[in-house]
């Protein structure tokens, strides 16, 4: 089963604000095996909109819309639905209903125009909205049912989870598509590939292999598609069952949510200790990764961004001394601010980056994309120096990646390497 997502609006087409509800929607149907084939953000003109749905008339058999329901006379798409279709508007009174409660709710007194978005195309079928005023509308044309809700994120996700995801599991006929998500952290895709290849090789017809590449991190997702479940997913199982007899020295988890600071912060969490963070290059983006963790009250401590070199000395007790002689951008001074850090938070273990991320030259003697990264443990200190090139957030990206690798190797007492 195919599908294809329009967005409507000329603001997400003019960048003023992201477009996240395709994202989700595509999600939300892949997890019931319909595939989306197309992705379209288009402008609210009627003539356009009309082109669009001709297009995709029976080439696909879910058309999902978002955007243009609202009242005002800017939002169009229900007009040009309900044209589309040749039908006329007819008042819902249960969605008349809902609207006068929940204006009631908030002590106001709903106009005619708030009331009116209870007219709706006489052939469709009605998906409420419970936290907003625009029903979400089900109608069929030839082949293909189209489908349009608020572009509202929290009124379109409620309306996907509550009504529309379970009316096209009961409509639709689909095949089962299992994911199984990879995480690796270390190696890049090129590296990775060639250490897989006869595995890749040997994979069956109905499982597929994507590399998901982003500095520091390759994500390898393996997607499988059939009528029987219970054979794709022994089968997936049995494949990453031999993939990590191969590269389970770079996995870290399995699944999107088995990230590296999900996994690090569960270890930390398990055997009761502690981490601080003392950035300079990086600005707060660990301590930003590691706080995203629910839960991460119980073994992160704090950070400091000590980003001026008096901040270093004055804060973290670096040498003025190491910086003269070895310059601020130096294993020293690295090893410096993750002792200091870690006294000053009373923790078990500490990370600090320092580098010339970009994309000027600011220390005479490191190379741009040069960083060093220490991480103080309950009974060492490790430190490594690396050079991840340009541009400026690549090397930011590539240093936060790496430390928190370099944190877990610390905590499984795995020999760190400088790649």
């Amino acid at each position: 089963m195919k599908a294809a997502i329009v967005t409507i609006g000329d603001e997400i087409l003019i960048g003023q604000i992201i477009d996240t509800n395709s994202s989700f929607i595509a999600k939300e149907l892949d997890k019931i095996g319909v595939q989306t084939i197309e992705m379209l953000s288009i402008s609210d003109d009627k003539n356009h909109i009309i082109d669009t749905f001709i297009s995709l008339q029976d080439r696909v058999e879910l058309v999902i819309i978002t955007g243009g329901l609202g009242p005002t006379k800017d939002d169009i798409t229900k007009k040009t639905f309900c044209d589309y279709f040749e039908d006329v508007y007819v008042r819902n009174q249960e969605v008349e209903n809902h609207i006068v409660a929940l204006f009631n709710k908030l002590n106001f007194t709903p106009t005619q125009v708030n009331k009116d978005q209870a007219l709706l195309p006489s052939k469709a079928q009605v998906l409420m909205n419970n936290y907003g005023t625009a029903a979400g509308m089900w109608m069929k044309k030839g082949k293909t049912v189209f489908v349009s809700m608020p572009g509202v994120p929290y009124e379109m996700r409620g309306i996907v989870s509550e009504q529309l995801i379970p009316k096209i599991a009961s409509e639709f006929k689909r095949p089962y598509i299992i994911h199984k998500t990879i995480m690796t952290y270390g190696q890049g895709e090129s590296i990775i590939a060639e250490r897989i290849e006869q595995w890749e090789n040997n994979l069956p017809d109905f499982i597929k292999l994507a590399y998901l590449p982003s500095p520091g991190r390759v994500r390898l997702r393996m997607t499988a598609r059939g009528e029987n479940k219970e054979i794709l997913e022994n089968t997936i199982q049995e494949m990453v069952q031999t993939l990590s007899k191969i590269i389970g020295d770079i996995i870290v988890g399995f699944d999107e949510d088995e990230t590296i600071e999900v996994v690090v912060g569960r270890m930390l969490k398990e055997q009761g200790k502690s981490i601080s963070t003392a950035e300079s290059c990086t600005g707060g983006k660990i301590a930003q990764i590691l706080t995203s963790v629910a839960g991460a009250s119980n073994y992160f401590r704090g950070s400091v961004v000590s980003y001026a070199t008096d901040t270093k000395v004055s804060i973290l007790s670096v040498s003025q001394t190491t910086i003269d002689k070895y310059s601020v951008v130096s294993a020293e001074v690295a090893q410096e601010m993750a002792i200091g850090i870690q006294k000053l938070m009373k923790t078990d273990y500490a990370i600090a980056t320092t580098g010339n991320a970009g994309p000027s030259k600011e220390d005479g003697k490191s190379e741009l994309g040069t960083v060093f990264i220490a991480i103080a443990t309950p009974d060492d200190i490790i430190v490594a120096e690396f050079n991840f090139g340009q541009p400026r957030v690549k090397v930011i990206d590539r240093t936060v990646n790496k430390a928190l690798e370099m944190l877990q190797s610390a905590i499984l007492n795995i020999e760190i390497h400088q790649n």
